[in-house]
């Protein structure tokens, strides 16, 4: 509030300087008040949902929306802090439990903006069930020669990578490394293999629309290592919902599908995640009047 009373200080002596009228301060100071930064990772699940709710928001409430793109620890930490208005991916009760341990108490949890998501290792299908059908088959030094020993992972800070740390700890996987690289990165090296009918395993998770565009199956966890069936949750800021009612009662009602999301996330991958998103908006109209008015 200080930081904006100082700026309204400096627009009242610029109208004053210049004759600027009371109607335009009062233009420029609403629209400072109406806008949100959401914070997001370049996951497809994440980026069809965020931009999703950032085209709502701008477009029935007329805010304007920041994506503020950062690793998810980060995003936890900015929630806590206030330095970010809300995330749109908060993996629970198991995948971002580290997180909410440490700033649970200092957020505002929505509930889920989905659910039956789920976290996993997986292999191409063409790899035979009967030589890799659990991780524990990743014990057997054939199998990790064929892997090269090396499982390869997403970016770092995610509730993923911290599970499948777990996991080689609890499948004692001593001959298998956890490679650490970006989403588009761990697709790629897929792709790459699957074209040249090579072994792989993956970190992944569902939804995500690389299951419909190849032939691909979870490996077991009998162990429970990477947790079983999740939600993912809208978190905000402390306060937020006495700053931003409107907002915070729309993101309270907005929940889809997860088929939905999956079919969004396939179209944006032949267009974009803008021409998908609009296109859902579009065939969606109930939804999203229910998502904004709370009106059915």
């Amino acid at each position: 509030m200080k930081i904006f009373g100082k700026a309204l200080g400096i627009l009242l002596s610029a109208a004053m300087t210049v004759g600027v009228g009371a109607g335009a301060i009062a233009n420029k100071a609403q629209a400072a008040e109406k806008s949100i930064n959401i914070g997001w990772t370049a996951w497809s699940d994440a980026e069809a949902v965020t931009k999703l709710a950032k085209h709502v928001i701008e477009e029935r409430f007329g805010y304007k929306v920041e994506l503020t793109m950062a690793d998810i620890g980060i995003q936890y930490q900015g929630i806590a802090s206030g330095k970010l208005d809300a995330m749109l991916m908060s993996w629970q009760p198991l995948t971002h439990k580290p997180y909410l341990d440490k700033v649970g108490k200092d957020i505002v949890d929505l509930g889920p903006l989905y659910t039956r998501a789920r976290l996993g290792w997986v292999v191409p299908d063409y790899i035979p069930v009967d030589q890799v059908k659990s991780i524990e088959d990743l014990k057997k030094p054939e199998v990790q020669k064929q892997l090269g020993g090396k499982i390869q992972g997403i970016d770092p800070g995610s509730g993923l990578m911290q599970a499948s740390e777990k996991a080689l700890k609890t499948y004692d996987l001593k001959g298998m490394q956890l490679v650490s690289a970006s989403d588009a990165a761990m697709l790629a090296a897929l792709e790459r293999a699957m074209k040249r009918n090579e072994w792989i395993v993956v970190t992944s998770w569902s939804p995500h629309w690389m299951f419909a565009n190849w032939k691909l199956r979870y490996i077991d966890d009998p162990k429970g290592a990477l947790g079983g069936l999740e939600s993912v949750n809208a978190i905000v800021r402390k306060g937020f919902y006495q700053d931003h009612p409107e907002v915070y009662e729309f993101l309270n009602r907005m929940v889809l599908p997860i088929g939905d999301l999956e079919a969004m996330m396939q179209e944006a991958r032949q267009s974009s995640y803008e021409k998908a998103v609009d296109n859902y908006i579009k065939n969606n109209k109930a939804r999203i009047d229910y998502w904004v008015t709370g009106k059915l």
